[in-house]
């Protein structure tokens, strides 16, 4: 299952907080085009069929496709100089 570090769900938490204040706001991962790679948006709820990850009071659900890719995998999250949020993703020790 795909763990999130305490970085990415700080970030992740904040990014649901300016989303709205829905206690199920989160990220949602999905792949519904492999070509594209994996896409993140904040969204309010999960759609049918997704998985819910839930660590360190952060909420991720994942879509089908992008659960069973990130299965053995650990989110972690950085804003850059920028103000940019940037993902990064490591196999599980």
């Amino acid at each position: 299952m795909l763990t999130l570090t305490e970085n990415a769900s700080t970030i992740v938490k904040d990014i649901a907080a300016q989303q709205g204040d829905a206690e199920s706001t989160g990220l949602r991962i999905s792949s519904e085009d492999p070509q594209q790679g994996l896409m993140v948006t904040a969204t309010q709820q999960p759609h049918p069929g997704d998985r819910t990850i839930e660590a360190h009071g952060a909420v991720v659900y994942l879509d089908p496709p992008a659960s069973a890719q990130l299965e053995d995998q650990v989110l972690d999250a950085s804003v850059d100089e920028a103000g940019r949020v940037q993902f990064a993703l490591a196999p599980q020790a």
